[in-house]
């Protein structure tokens, strides 16, 4: 055995204590770390021809890597919709890598935990038990399960096994959606289906939330053939709902597979506040939800449900002799696209049982106080404007200068406030306004961290200006 592995073997204990010195000091040291760092080039060293050993590797990635990494598990962190790690969620995780399990099979443990927090999650977002659900590692994935779904529900219909036979059976498909996540193009492009299978629906003035009226219209268009409707639970510029029971009532008249992405504006429903927007989600045939978004859970994480259980075992059923067939309980690989698959759902389990509802209903209420506190501090300002109303936890907004501005202006505006380090936004085009957006999701942020951003905010509008006026001279 090599002498590294053997040495390693035997001092495990003290190699996570140093590990653990680690991850403790990041913590203490998060509100200092910089939200956001500058870019960096990188030197590309080569692979050690003997190895380190453990301890020498992380003194290595502390003197090459640690200082560099930012704090974007921390309160002022608002880029993307990201949260951070609750430390239930961080306590599982490191757990998960500890057991590395395989989290396939239905007569272990690793499946009874994911079946568990699947069944904890839907009491969480008030779905029946018509809905069954897997982890998979990120919102694409959940929206790739649903559309894959739907693709073979319009095989079906049209007397096709799509898995079985292709999609060379079928004639073109049709989606319709008013604001689409940029991740269903991608869906549609892996799947075969196509981005031009998109049909865009207009939205309601002002708003990015489908017109139902002109979605009827699509779909009458349609007659008898079936057709795909992708519907938002919270887009995500401004976490605008579409009418979902308005969408599903449709149902009753035209033929159509209704997903639901819920990327984030699932977790609405831990709040009596906000419950009203996801009213319907119930009745979607498939739906995707992000955890490592408000959920709070380490990146790689998100839940796929539906109602058509049988379809996805049509189209991920994994045949081979070692991995048995399909049951009662089906095995997660005969669920998902991944064989492989790390035990996602311990991190959930863990937050969700030290938390429960109430904690989340808090994590919720919270973060969308502090978009709006944010959001109000936007509107009575000269330096910038609202693009959007404030609705739940992302702030759409962009600059309030006379002269015209690019999208590129839009882009230095947000170096130079990334470089201070004090927050991150992310940058968006809205109705064809170059823009950025602050996604308030992380559990540690307080009114502090919103009156910190907000400076932060001012003094890098006050330095555009500057090198601006300096470039004109």
């Amino acid at each position: 055995m090599d002498e590294h592995l053997i040495q390693d073997s035997n001092s495990i204990g003290e190699i996570l204590r140093q590990v653990y010195d680690e991850a403790a000091g990041f913590f203490e040291g998060l509100n200092d770390r910089p939200a956001g760092v500058p870019p960096t080039e990188y030197k590309i060293a080569s692979l050690p021809e003997t190895g380190l050993g453990s301890a020498r590797t992380l003194a290595e990635f502390r003197d090459r890597y640690a200082g560099e990494i930012p704090g974007s598990v921390g309160p002022r962190y608002f880029g993307f919709v990201t949260g951070g790690v609750t430390p239930a969620a961080l306590a599982g995780d490191w757990l998960t890598s500890v057991f590395d399990q395989n989290a396939t099979g239905h007569p272990f443990a690793a499946s009874a935990i994911e079946r568990e927090t699947i069944s904890f999650l839907r009491e969480l977002f008030n779905l029946t038990e018509a809905h069954s659900g897997a982890f998979v590692s990120g919102a694409t994935m959940a929206n790739f399960v649903g559309l894959a779904l739907a693709r073979q529900w319009v095989g079906q219909q049209m007397g096709v096994n799509v898995a079985q036979q292709g999609l060379s059976a079928l004639p073109p498909l049709k989606i319709f959606s008013g604001a689409p996540h940029s991740c269903i193009y991608k869906c549609l492009s892996m799947l075969g289906i196509g981005r031009d299978a998109m049909h865009l629906i207009p939205c309601l003035p002002d708003r990015q939330s489908v017109n139902i009226a002109a979605l009827r219209e699509a779909l009458c268009l349609r007659g008898d053939r079936p057709s795909i409707v992708v519907a938002n639970a919270g887009e995500v510029n401004t976490v605008d709902f579409d009418d979902l029971a308005g969408i599903a009532a449709l149902k009753r008249e035209f033929n159509f597979w209704l997903h639901v992405d819920a990327a984030f504006g699932g977790f609405a429903a831990c709040s009596p506040k906000y419950r009203h927007l996801t009213e319907g989600l119930d009745l979607a045939d498939s739906i995707a939800i992000d955890a490592h978004k408000w959920m709070n859970v380490p990146y790689d994480s998100a839940m796929q449900f539906t109602r058509h259980r049988q379809l996805q075992l049509e189209i991920f059923w994994n045949n081979a002799a070692y991995l048995g067939s399909p049951s009662e309980i089906p095995e997660y690989h005969h669920l998902t696209p991944e064989s492989s698959r790390r035990l996602r759902a311990l991190a959930a389990w863990f937050s969700l049982m030290a938390y429960g509802r109430k904690g989340y209903q808090e994590i919720v209420e919270r973060t969308c106080e502090m978009a709006q506190l944010l959001g109000s501090k936007i509107a009575a300002s000269d330096q910038f404007r609202l693009l959007a109303p404030v609705r739940m936890n992302v702030v759409c907004f962009t600059l309030a200068w006379p002269q015209e501005f690019s999208a590129d202006t839009i882009k230095r505006f947000l170096a130079i406030l990334s470089d201070n380090g004090k927050a991150v936004l992310t940058p968006t085009v809205y109705h064809g306004v170059p823009g950025m957006r602050a996604a308030v999701s992380n559990w540690r942020t307080t009114r502090q961290d919103i009156e910190v951003s907000w400076e932060a905010l001012q003094e890098a509008a006050g330095e555009l200006r500057r090198r601006v006026a300096e470039s004109t001279l």
